[in-house]
């Protein structure tokens, strides 16, 4: 009897519970059944849009870092100890400036005796010349007497270059940037020497998206503008545009930019290239939630006296949240925005408020 009696009270209990909770949710159920009621009706509850041809700006912008148009790594050409040093980190140097001395004290004897071996080679080549016009040598005679010359006059000629070379010269126009020996230390051939880099102009990399890389060409030109100088204006020239863009279809381009007096920029700081795009008449633009199952599909649902028409367009760019529409709508035409899941082609709609 007291079982019956606890069982009693909590399935009394359990009941006024669940009437407790139905009535808490009595707003929320009537929502649900009044939309339910509306789709037994056969109207299905929709969002709309209408289509309409906007304007919009498309110049665009692309962040990218400065480098230097021309910077290299100076190697030394040639053995020996260094006696004389001319430059430091910072040092501007114009193309064939001395940087360098190099002790050229032994090249300097093997080019004596190139010069004078090859002098002594030259009168007897004349003089064999003068014997076989006479007969008094044979042809081999000659031009073994040639061939002598010509070594010895190559010979000449490669221990000149190594005197040359002891005096290192910039090879380009720039800065040092950064200096790897001393005065006095020993250098072998291929021992590195000097950064040096080139900042009277720079170049500046950005990457692209497809659908405006289309309208860019070598030789444009592009307003740049610095973080650190944000009031003056750089100009840019396009010098490459990559023929294969990266996974996410953005295309690298680099363009020249010439320095400004007073305001230069160095390699390694920020920009922002501003490019202009050419004028295009408005473009019919409808959200991309109004396609059936994605862009790709390319069909919408049209609002046609409270009845639901499929229709099959073409799209186009993709802009944000709104797709460019090449065919198949007319400007003034109402799409179907939401609510497309519970459609069919012919199906009656309800549009809803916002």
């Amino acid at each position: 009897m007291k079982k019956v009696l606890i069982y009693g009270t909590l399935t009394i209990a359990a009941i006024a519970a669940i009437i407790w909770k139905l009535n808490a949710n009595k707003k929320g159920n009537a929502a649900k059944t009044e939309f339910v009621k509306q789709s037994n009706t056969g109207e299905v509850p929709v969002l709309t849009e209408k289509v309409t041809r906007i304007e919009f700006d498309q110049q665009f912008a692309a962040n990218g870092n400065f480098e230097p148009v021309r910077e290299l790594t100076f190697l030394s050409e040639t053995s020996g100890r260094i006696t004389k040093l001319m430059v430091t980190e910072g040092s501007f140097v114009k193309q064939g400036q001395i940087m360098a001395r190099i002790d050229d004290e032994i090249l300097g004897t093997d080019l004596q005796s190139a010069k004078a071996n090859l002098e002594q080679l030259k009168v007897d080549k004349e003089r064999f010349e003068s014997a076989f016009k006479t007969g008094g040598v044979t042809q081999k005679q000659m031009d073994d007497t040639r061939l002598q010359y010509e070594l010895a006059q190559s010979r000449y000629e490669a221990a000149s270059r190594r005197i040359r070379d002891t005096y290192v010269k910039a090879p380009i126009s720039g800065t040092i940037n950064a200096k790897y020996v001393e005065q006095g230390a020993y250098l072998s051939a291929g021992t590195k020497m000097f950064d040096i880099v080139d900042v009277s102009r720079l170049k500046l990399k950005v990457t692209v998206p497809e659908a405006q890389v289309i309208h860019l060409k070598t030789g444009d030109m592009v307003d740049v503008k610095s973080n650190v100088f944000p009031e003056t204006k750089y100009t840019g020239k396009i010098t490459f545009i990559a023929s294969k863009g990266d996974n996410t279809l953005s295309y690298p381009i680099e363009m020249e930019v010439n320095n400004v007096s007073g305001k230069a920029l160095k390699a390694g700081m920020y920009g922002t290239a501003n490019f202009a795009m050419p004028q295009q008449a408005p473009a019919m633009l409808i959200p991309r939630t109004a396609f059936v199952g994605g862009v790709n599909s390319n069909q919408v649902y049209v609002l046609e006296s409270n009845t639901s028409k499929l229709r099959k367009v073409i799209a186009g760019r993709i802009f944000g949240d709104k797709v460019e529409i090449r065919e198949g709508l007319n400007e003034g035409e109402t799409v179907i925005t939401s609510g497309q899941i519970n459609l069919t082609d012919g199906a009656k709609v309800t549009v809803q408020a916002r």
